[in-house]
């Protein structure tokens, strides 16, 4: 069986559930629980999908996909708070779910937001991806954790960057105390774009040094490829993460996609897997992973 394992993430195959979990955030498992979905049996796509059809029907593939994971993590999938995810920069501040007994899933309270950030414990934040980038944050200080997608969009819009900004402004984080964990996507292997949005990202990001390097023309095609995940490793440390909790999976959505859904490789009939991060209320106590 394939694995994915490497230094900064642990492949997990539990009751045939397929998960990544990242060896630092492994580190703080009294505090926090997480995990990236693998397998192409698990599918989070709730498009245009209403709550009533949902409640109907438990057995859906999303309901069951969201309970497959969280069963194998070890929490309740009732728990779990779900972006609408529409490629902005829009971060909201959960205090509290709004169902009691059933997920935040295609709520109208989500819609138009890429980003969550809490520091209320079993409140389970969820995203979702086929090739764009999720990341996962925690401040291990003020206990504070955060879920975000950026695609090449949220990416030009510096989703990342505002993610801190907001963990500073409302929960008094300390962008040195942060560690940031960046989900299998597509890579620059297999990022490549046309000249309008080759345009997009010279103007957005002129002032980093290594751009040369974040966008490369093709020598055969008018295309170029871009590393979009080196541009926010780039723009978070100048936020002031230190470069040490920039945790990147290093796992490319597209050379993997038999483990990994992505819209390059499926196309409309596409499928998406989650990232999800929960502060667990237990003890905080910091242990070492095996």
């Amino acid at each position: 069986m394939k694995n994915l394992s490497n230094e900064n993430v642990i492949h997990i195959t539990k009751g045939g559930i397929q998960y990544l979990q990242f060896r630092k955030l492994l580190e703080y498992n009294k505090i926090i629980t997480h995990a990236y979905s693998l397998g192409l049996n698990l599918n989070f796509r709730t498009a245009k999908m209403d709550k009533e059809k949902l409640l109907k029907n438990e057995l859906n593939e999303v309901i069951q996909s969201y309970k497959n994971i969280c069963n194998s993590i070890g929490e309740d999938y009732t728990n779990v708070v779900k972006t609408n995810q529409e490629h902005t920069d829009n971060i909201q501040t959960i205090n509290k779910k709004i169902n009691k007994r059933f997920l935040d899933i295609n709520l109208e309270s989500y819609k138009n937001t890429d980003g969550l950030i809490t520091n209320r414990p079993n409140v389970l934040l969820s995203t979702t991806n086929a090739d764009c980038i999720l990341m996962m944050f925690f401040d291990p200080v003020t206990k504070t954790i955060a879920n975000i997608h950026s695609g090449w969009r949220g990416t030009l819009k510096r989703i990342s960057v505002k993610t801190v900004e907001k963990m500073k402004k409302e929960f008094k984080c300390n962008p040195k105390d942060i560690i940031c964990c960046i989900c299998p996507s597509i890579r620059k292997c297999h990022f490549e774009v046309d000249s309008d949005v080759k345009e997009m990202f010279e103007i957005e990001f002129q002032d980093i040094e290594r751009f040369n390097k974040i966008v490369v023309k093709q020598k055969i095609q008018k295309k170029w490829n871009i590393d979009t995940v080196l541009i926010n490793k780039i723009i978070l440390e100048q936020t002031g993460l230190k470069l040490e909790n920039i945790i990147d999976s290093g796992i490319c959505s597209v050379c993997n996609s038999d483990l990994i859904h992505s819209y390059r490789v499926e196309k409309e009939g596409y499928g998406l897997a989650t990232a999800i991060i929960t502060l667990t209320g237990r003890e905080d106590e910091k242990v070492n992973s095996k």
